[in-house]
């Protein structure tokens, strides 16, 4: 899939997991969410919820300007977003 993202035909099943769409959610401390819906090869949808931060970082790292241009995107453009892990 490129990095151009773009809408997915229904039922579509793809060799990578690839987003297929979000949304602003409200976190259960109040805080907004987003809600990022992931499309995997065997055809299974599944939500997975970024804080404010990381949603910003998803969408900086694929250059758009709106939730639509999700659509389309590689699940790795969310690791992109998130801090490494370190140990001291």
């Amino acid at each position: 899939m490129s990095d151009g993202g773009g809408p997915l035909p229904p039922n579509s099943v793809t060799a990578e997991a690839v987003i297929v769409g979000a949304e602003m959610a409200a976190g259960h401390d109040g805080q907004a969410e987003l809600a990022v819906r992931i499309l995997y090869p065997n055809g299974v949808v599944g939500v997975v919820l970024l804080d404010a931060a990381t949603g910003y970082a998803l969408m900086n790292s694929c250059n758009i300007d709106s939730l639509e241009g999700l659509s389309g995107q590689s699940w790795r453009k969310i690791l992109e977003g998130i801090d490494p892990c370190t140990t001291s």
